[in-house]
């Protein structure tokens, strides 16, 4: 009996590359995707500061050489993590957007700020306050009590709690508005 692949086990196939690779050339053409074409590849021209500050806290997070663009590898790598990538993969990628200092570990006030920006972009009608949230986080996940989560404490407790997860998790569904507007060439 053979086993059906879920996308997310699949890797990115060849012959899904060139067509995205014609397509971000399509909206790239300097073939570096710089933060304001970011934006507005997401659809987010909002002048809220804090979903400003979230689009770049995420766009850095794909910008893995810190060079303030994201080519066309890192690119395929965000998609990639984004349509394919393992839920441990995407949780490792959520801590990093966390991780406003890159410490290695959150503090009350990096979690509440996406948080308090998770909340503003979902538009939830959410009984708790971003500060009660938190601290049911850090009550959930903080094991050694030590006012830090650790990237360990992060995995492991986003998995325990169905809720956690989905806060921690960071899923605005980038999926399904990425298959929308990416996966056709139109």
């Amino acid at each position: 009996m053979g086993q059906i692949q879920s996308d997310e086990d699949k890797e990115v196939e060849l012959s899904d590359i060139q067509p995205l690779y014609t397509r971000f050339m399509k909206e790239c053409p300097s073939g570096a995707l710089h933060l304001h074409e970011f934006r507005k590849i997401f659809g987010v021209q909002s002048t809220s500061e804090d979903e400003a500050l979230y689009m770049e806290t995420l766009f850095k997070s794909f910008d893995t050489n810190r060079d303030d663009v994201i080519d066309f590898m890192e690119f395929v790598a965000a998609v990639h993590l984004v349509l394919r990538g393992n839920l441990e993969d995407r949780l490792k990628w959520s801590f990093k957007v966390y991780d406003r200092d890159d410490s290695g570990k959150l503090d009350k006030q990096e979690v509440k700020r996406i948080i308090r920006i998770i909340c503003q972009l979902k538009k939830n009608n959410i009984s708790m306050t971003p500060s009660e949230i938190c601290d049911r986080i850090f009550d959930l996940l903080d094991e050694n009590k030590d006012g830090h989560i650790s990237l360990s404490e992060f995995m492991e407790g986003a998995q325990k709690d169905a809720w956690i997860m989905d806060l921690l998790k960071l899923d605005t569904n980038a999926r399904g508005w990425f298959r929308e507007n990416w996966g056709k060439d139109s």
